[in-house]
């Protein structure tokens, strides 16, 4: 069963799945793969296909392809999506050691390297290639908010769900919850595998705590405002953040986390899911993939959505387009690199890559994608139909946070859940980090 499929961002919907293409096509312009075929040029490209990412396969199968068709090389140093990643192709950039092609996050996380002059604005490129990013909407290109220009293509944008283990729940005589299920039936569904000698919720608090921060946030607030960062912890918002936190913190001490959780890795815990031993996941689109590729019984596992409370309804999610391609201006600068770079971003960013590409998630596309409902799994199917019943979307309000203003919060969540630190002491200090003061 194929069908075009709608986007959804600012009030509409987008969810692709892989698929055929559509009217794109995976080579660039003749013009400039005549000026990228010299088989030369060697790219270094940084991405962050990799690890347990869904398109990692995708990405090094697509890098293949391009190699093998124009000629040229690629020196890439993809590495998995994390604080730690970030801050390597930030001290890349510090350096001059940064790559000619980076597939990077929109917003705070790229603000210095478009006030430095680092990145080129598509504007710029369309100049010498007026068909540059032509297949994408330009009101969803992700403007940078230093100076409301575009700066990155993207391919695939991403969701944020509750990951479920079935067979946990049907050994602890629980259902799993629906768009209906409140914060408060949750919690008792966590007490009741917690009672049946299972791990309620798969989690290191000790690397990746951003998941449950921003959802039990969420819950504080609405559609309308989640994004909206907060001037200080006693105001409106920083009060959303304080409560939210406050609740990672009693999932903490009511024993809803794994016992290790201030120490385990994403990958420890992650196993605990894939291994029957965990009841539910929260985690972005991209594990999908993940999933799939860990476990022998992909029907034993669905996505449904996380419980709200208060103004946000359970079927209002984290998502957007916060990633896109970045052309440097280190790579603009040199001719023979810059005709490469401009070919390859056009062949990684073609409609039927990136109808190849998008999996569960918001494209930029103007002719949309393609699904081949039949030929996924029931993994990914339900993240279609996750996706389908929102009513609503919020980007992630961490990523208008500096790198540095994450790591009162982030870093320190051990010494929140212990009572170690004060809630409203961490989120002060960390807006006063992200204001520069």
């Amino acid at each position: 069963m194929r069908k075009p499929l709608a986007l959804m961002l600012a009030g509409l919907m987008a969810v692709s799945m892989v698929g055929c293409g559509s009217n794109g096509d995976a080579a660039s312009s003749s013009d400039n793969k005549d000026k990228a075929d010299s088989g030369k040029v060697t790219l270094k490209v940084t991405t962050t296909y990799a690890g347990e990412d869904t398109n990692a396969g995708n990405y090094k199968d697509a890098c293949a392809a391009w190699t093998k068709e124009t000629g040229n090389k690629i020196e890439d140093s993809s590495a998995t999506s994390d604080e730690t990643f970030k801050s390597r192709v930030i001290t890349d950039f510090e350096t001059g050691s940064e790559p000619d092609v980076l597939f990077f996050f929109n917003g705070v996380d790229s603000n210095q390297f478009v006030e430095q002059g680092k990145v080129v604005s598509i504007d710029e490129i369309r100049q010498e290639y007026p068909d540059y990013a032509s297949n994408m909407k330009d009101d969803m290109l992700g403007a940078s908010p230093v100076d409301g220009k575009n700066y990155s293509v993207p391919v695939n944008g991403y969701w944020e769900g509750l990951f479920v283990n079935k067979d946990v729940l049907k050994e602890a005589g629980v259902e799993a919850p629906t768009a209906d299920t409140t914060w408060d039936e949750f919690m008792t569904m966590c007490e009741t595998i917690k009672k049946a000698g299972y791990t309620p919720i798969a989690a290191s608090l000790q690397e990746i705590p951003h998941y449950w921060f921003e959802y039990t946030i969420f819950n504080f607030q609405d559609v309308a405002t989640h994004s909206t960062l907060p001037k200080s912890a006693d105001d409106e918002y920083g009060k959303a953040w304080v409560n939210g936190i406050n609740d990672i913190k009693d999932l903490y001490e009511k024993g809803y986390f794994p016992d290790n959780t201030l120490t385990a890795s994403d990958s420890e815990t992650f196993e605990l899911f894939t291994s029957d031993k965990a009841a539910f996941l929260i985690d972005g689109s991209w594990k999908v993939g993940g999933i799939e590729e860990a476990v022998d019984d992909i029907d034993n596992y669905t996505v449904t959505y996380v419980p709200g409370k208060g103004n946000r309804k359970s079927t209002d999610l984290i998502g957007g387009l916060s990633s896109g391609y970045y052309i440097t201006k280190k790579c603009w600068d040199d001719p023979e690199k810059r005709a490469a770079a401009v070919d390859f971003i056009e062949y990684m960013t073609s409609d039927e890559m990136v109808s190849k590409f998008a999996g569960s998630s918001a494209t930029a596309l103007k002719n949309g994608a393609t699904v081949d409902a039949d030929s996924m799994s029931s993994l990914a199917n339900a993240g279609v139909e996750l996706c389908a019943g929102a009513t609503g979307i919020s980007p992630a309000v961490q990523d208008s946070l500096s790198t540095a203003a994450k790591d009162p919060i982030f870093a320190g969540m051990a010494d929140i859940v212990q009572g170690n630190k004060k809630v409203a002491a961490a989120v002060d200090e960390a807006l006063t980090i992200n204001s520069g003061e």
